[in-house]
């Protein structure tokens, strides 16, 4: 029986203006709305809190911090958690990221994907911990404790035309709302996020497609990060060391300028991840240690800072008056 647009992972959203409505139906696949965009991340703050932080026995590294930011952004910016199936835009009830591991760093090594859950108002240390921990999990031994690829592997065992037939089923019942809920629950393709990290093999980042199978509306893919030159205050020319994080993003979940508000508290996260240490309020509103606010006497863009004049003196007209006045007062003094 078809659930006319119920489903166990997300709920339909209503109140739609007539673009957001319309949006779905134009472009009715995933990879028909795919935006990309490379977000540039200077590796100086990072490093610097990292450092710091290795001092108090904190091991981070880029990957956890670009965890805890796709996580606080996704809480606090609803939108970006939402989804498109059939026409209809859901919002989605998890936060969830997936990621592909190899087992070993050779040609042999074994693949894994990996789903990691999250509430959204995990600190800092607690994202460390639920992805440090579920990957040390699956690497250790040759049995693989994730649900999502134990579940790959049992259809994957079925002859070829069996496969494609569970695949056209699984497809059909995504669509109508029909898929189990564990199936959904192990699926890496119904995830909030998906992330790939060439950084770990030396690469470059990428704009990897998005899936039309699923629900995943964002991927995340990060470089290597390299020396590039960049413009500081719009007057200096330097090189930096750069972190570069190809992103692929599903425009019909939100209009462009709620897409750049994300874009601009992603980038304002990750320079600045001493806000991603506490955890996040139940309400979802943004802490006041996320963005660093400028300065009220900063100056405009392209104008620089001006000093008061000094007033002009005007010349006496008659010198002579003046004077005499002058020797008058002196006299009555």
């Amino acid at each position: 029986m078809i659930m006319f647009g119920h489903r166990s992972d997300g709920k339909k959203v209503k109140g739609l203006d007539i673009i957001e409505k319309a949006g779905p139906f134009f472009m009715n696949q995933r990879i028909d709305a795919v935006n990309y965009i490379t977000v540039k991340i200077p590796c100086a703050p990072m490093d610097e809190f990292m450092a710091r932080e290795r001092k108090n026995g904190n091991n981070y590294s880029y990957m956890h911090l670009l965890f805890a930011t796709i996580v606080r952004v996704l809480y606090t910016k609803k939108k970006l958690n939402r989804f498109i199936m059939r026409g209809t835009i859901y919002q989605r009830n998890t936060i969830s990221i997936t990621m592909d591991v190899k087992k070993k760093l050779t040609e042999e090594g074994e693949d894994m994907t990996l789903k990691f859950m999250f509430s959204g108002r995990e600190s800092l240390a607690q994202i460390k911990e639920i992805v440090d921990s579920e990957i040390a999990k699956n690497l250790e031994g040759e049995d693989v404790s994730d649900k999502t690829t134990k579940t790959a592997g049992k259809f994957c065992k079925l002859p070829d035309f069996l496969f494609r037939w569970a695949l056209a089923f699984a497809r059909w019942a995504d669509k109508h709302g029909m898929l189990p809920k564990a199936l959904i629950k192990a699926s890496p393709f119904h995830t909030s996020a998906f992330i790939t990290n060439l950084k770990s093999i030396k690469l470059g980042h990428i704009y990897h497609h998005l899936y039309n199978f699923g629900t995943t509306s964002m991927f995340f893919s990060m470089g290597k990060e390299q020396m590039e030159p960049v413009v500081e205050n719009n007057k200096e020319l330097k090189v930096a060391k750069i972190l570069n994080i190809g992103m692929s993003l599903d425009e019909r979940v939100a209009d462009g300028f709620y897409m750049g508000k994300c874009l601009k508290l992603f980038k304002d996260l990750m320079t600045n991840p001493d806000s991603l240490l506490e955890e996040m309020p139940d309400d979802g509103s943004i802490p006041k240690k996320v963005v660093k606010k400028k300065s009220k006497k900063a100056t405009k863009v392209g104008k620089a800072k001006t000093t008061k004049k000094p007033k002009k003196i005007r010349p006496l007209k008659n010198k002579e008056k003046h004077d005499k006045k002058m020797k008058k007062r002196k006299e009555l003094i």
